[in-house]
């Protein structure tokens, strides 16, 4: 687990995954939640959370949480690293396995469940693993160990991977969505507006969209993230514990703001309109970008693919979606209404708006140092030689 590590020492250590308990929260002011108490009663609900973990970040909205398999750990993808790292080129007989993040909205859960990765890899003499993380820092924590060969996120993670040495590259990046993320209140929430913030407890995952709007709408109203109560829970969790009130804001992205609106259990105060411009991104390791664009390039191909049936067909998108995540078709389709969909290449607009949020972080002393975003980045040629023409001319 290098990457917690490092982040651990850039005071951001990714929150990991609660177990059969709700633990200890540790927060900036060294806040915690009376864990005991609560225990019992957030036990069940955390199992229908985790239905329903984290996955806009990969459905195409520009919120990039994770990914979702057959019960497939992080401590299980970190063991196949070694035995994947010793593997060889695309070109030889030996079978190689493509392992991608997991989702179970929108056009990645597409492609898992229409099987067409695996029917256009097969030539290549490669396999598909669908590896499931509860949001973006731990994924690319995948990544930086060897067991994860693309992630999909938002903006932020990956500028915390670099800073921790992630030797990630990205290769696409996708349309900006300030409806993809909001800030939940309870319903009867006195909480009117965001200088309302002060001293409340909010959860948000650390180093990711959530963090990054938090940030930017903190700074608008004159407040500091010291002048919260920050509660760093990833997704699942956080669902439990607002639906029991032990959250005043929750900082997050779909399915879990439909879902609580339409449970009446909280309420939409505001969205990330006016408080982001820059999409996700998919990211791989350089070695992985070096040894294998031919795959990448599949991979870019069958994912644009899969985000025009999508558009086409909202109605059987959501009917392919709703076994996995236990939300019925007519909110699934609400939720993809606020769906942008497409891939767009990594330009220099791009990467210097990535800049300017690496910048912000490292303003914030949440970095060590500052961050390169082109450390990052590929040559023209490299891109070339993976990016479909379709998405070149997206710039």
């Amino acid at each position: 687990m290098a990457f917690f590590k490092s982040l651990q020492s850039l005071k951001l250590s990714s929150s990991k995954p609660l177990q059969s308990k709700f633990q200890k929260i540790n927060t900036v002011d060294e806040y915690s939640l009376n864990t005991k108490s609560i225990e019992v009663k957030y036990k069940i609900e955390r199992k229908l959370s985790l239905l329903i973990a984290a996955c806009l970040i990969t459905m195409p909205m520009a919120i990039f949480g994770c990914s979702q398999e057959t019960k497939t750990t992080q401590n299980e993808a970190s063991s196949i690293s070694t035995q994947s790292q010793s593997q060889t080129v695309s070109n030889t007989p030996q079978k190689q396995e493509l392992r991608v993040v997991y989702s179970k909205l929108g056009s990645l859960a597409v492609m898992r469940k229409q099987g067409t990765l695996e029917k256009s890899l097969a030539a290549k003499n490669f396999t598909v693993k669908w590896l499931e993380f509860a949001a973006g820092p731990q994924a690319l924590e995948a990544l930086n160990a060897g067991s994860l060969d693309i992630a999909a996120t938002a903006e932020s993670p990956p500028i915390f991977a670099q800073a921790a040495g992630t030797p990630l590259v990205y290769i696409a990046t996708t349309p900006f969505n300030g409806k993809g993320v909001s800030f939940l209140v309870p319903k009867n929430s006195p909480v009117k507006s965001v200088t309302d913030f002060k001293g409340k407890k909010i959860s948000f995952q650390k180093a990711s969209i959530a963090h990054y709007v938090l940030l930017k709408a903190l700074q608008k109203e004159g407040l500091k993230l010291s002048d919260i109560k920050s509660l760093f829970l990833p997704p699942p969790d956080a669902n439990v514990a607002f639906s029991q009130g032990g959250i005043d804001v929750w900082v997050i992205w779909e399915p879990y703001i439909t879902r609580n609106v339409q449970k009446n259990l909280g309420r939409v105060l505001i969205d990330g309109q006016g408080l982001q411009d820059l999409g996700g991104f998919y990211t791989t390791s350089r070695k992985f970008a070096k040894e294998h664009p031919e795959i990448l390039k599949i991979f870019m191909e069958e994912f644009i693919k899969a985000e025009d049936w999508s558009q086409k067909n909202i109605d059987k998108l959501a009917e392919l979606e709703t076994g996995d995540v236990g939300i019925d078709v007519p909110t699934l389709k609400t939720i993809h209404s606020k769906a942008v969909y497409g891939l767009l290449p990594i330009t220099d607009e791009v990467v210097k708006k990535q800049q300017q949020i690496a910048d912000l972080w490292y303003a914030q002393g949440l970095l060590p140092k500052k961050v390169n975003v082109k450390d990052g980045v590929l040559t023209p040629e490299e891109y070339a030689a993976f990016t479909p023409d379709s998405i070149k001319s997206n710039k």
